[in-house]
């Protein structure tokens, strides 16, 4: 909340200017702009309400009151105040309501030697929260859609360009934007290292895969190779059953068993009807080629954004999953920006083959897109027998 500022009585002139900014948010600079030049008449309460009145005239702003709301209304207009939203103002002891367009109006008609203008106490939202709320609704929006690598817009219209490498490499995605802050301060956030020593063994239930031949388009979506596909795919785990969503490949494997690497990983992601990821891992190793690999590779586009479709029933899941489905379960996070918490991990442990022509193909392209493991951070890890 800003406290109210109140002008002093020997301003006597006020401007302001309202400009007009992009797309549909209402945008512009307020700016109060107040002369100060010597009086000759007496302003103490006992001067007469009948003395001659000064002309206007215009300087620039000197006082830092003003200039400060200045600043606070710009910035709240760029963060996306509601155009719609009425400031409450007083101006020579009335108070009003109006839009800022009015403001501007009503501001630049205030004249005489002893006008007040008072913003009231919270008519300027704090533009970090609008900022910040908006960016958070978008992130949201993003993770229940599924989309383990979504790239969010800037302010400016833009995209922040996370990476694997340099500036904009794991380190420091948790600084690219708000929204990725999760990043760096999360405590569930994954791939990690699963150490079997540490994981709790016992019975667990089977996970049931239900997958059938489908449709599905191969799309290069500048970090990695993922396949969307069309059809009735689902996993049922812990009750709740979860359809397929896409899946995509990572080079070398990110998650880690008893600290050993893997060549590259499958990471198959699935959604609840309320909104929860649950992400079966398949790991894989050089050995003959693998069959479902081959007909991705069929039809891998090589520009970032093209986008191939697949024939209709050619994709068959059953095909890469491996024939021992016992597997590791936690709760972690997508493995990419926003890098959201609260997902299921369900790892596979039995290995599935790739033909080294098969993996030189992919790291090609993408020689390393596969995130650090990170702190467990005494998470309970489960080792299905």
């Amino acid at each position: 909340m800003m406290p109210a500022v109140r002008l002093p009585h020997s301003m006597y002139a006020l401007g302001c200017t309202l400009r007009a900014t992009a797309v549909h948010l209402l945008a512009g600079a307020l700016l109060l702009a107040c002369g100060l030049a010597a009086q000759a008449q007496d302003q103490s309460p006992a001067a007469p309400k009948a003395a001659a009145r000064p002309a206007a005239t215009t300087t620039s702003t000197t006082d830092p009151a003003a200039r400060a709301i200045g600043q606070q209304v710009r910035e709240a207009i760029e963060a996306g105040i509601d155009p719609n939203r009425q400031i409450t103002l007083t101006v020579g002891g009335m108070e009003k309501r109006m839009a800022p367009a009015a403001v501007s109006r009503q501001a630049a008609a205030v004249t005489g030697p002893a006008p007040t203008f008072v913003v009231a106490p919270g008519a300027i939202p704090n533009p970090v929260a609008v900022r910040q709320q908006a960016l958070r609704a978008r992130a949201a929006a993003a993770a229940a859609a599924g989309h383990s690598a979504t790239m969010v817009s800037s302010d400016h219209g833009g995209e922040v360009h996370w990476s694997y490498e340099g500036e904009g490499g794991p380190p420091n995605w948790g600084r690219l934007k708000p929204e990725f802050n999760v990043c760096a301060i999360g405590k569930r956030q994954s791939p990690i290292n699963i150490e079997e020593t540490a994981t709790l063994r016992g019975p667990a239930e089977p996970i049931q895969f239900d997958y059938l031949p489908s449709t599905a388009s191969v799309v290069n979506n500048g970090h990695t190779i993922q396949v969307d596909v069309v059809g009735d795919n689902s996993i049922t785990v812990r009750g709740t059953n979860y359809k397929l969503l896409q899946f995509h490949f990572h080079h070398p494997s990110e998650e880690r068993v008893n600290f050993r690497s893997f060549s590259m990983v499958v990471h198959l992601v699935h959604r609840s009807p309320e909104g929860q990821l649950a992400v079966v891992a398949v790991l894989l190793d050089p050995g003959e080629a693998n069959a479902l690999i081959h007909k991705v590779w069929t039809y891998m586009p090589l520009d970032s954004g093209d986008r191939v479709r697949m024939p209709a029933g050619v994709l068959n899941l059953n095909e890469l999953l491996p024939k021992d489905q016992r597997y590791y379960q936690f709760i972690g996070s997508l493995t990419t920006p926003p890098c959201t918490e609260g997902v299921l991990w369900l790892v596979l442990k039995q290995p599935v083959a790739i033909s080294r022509d098969q993996l030189r193909l992919f790291s090609q392209l993408f020689p390393n897109n596969a995130r650090p493991v990170q702190p467990v951070n005494g998470r309970a890890i489960r080792d299905a027998q």
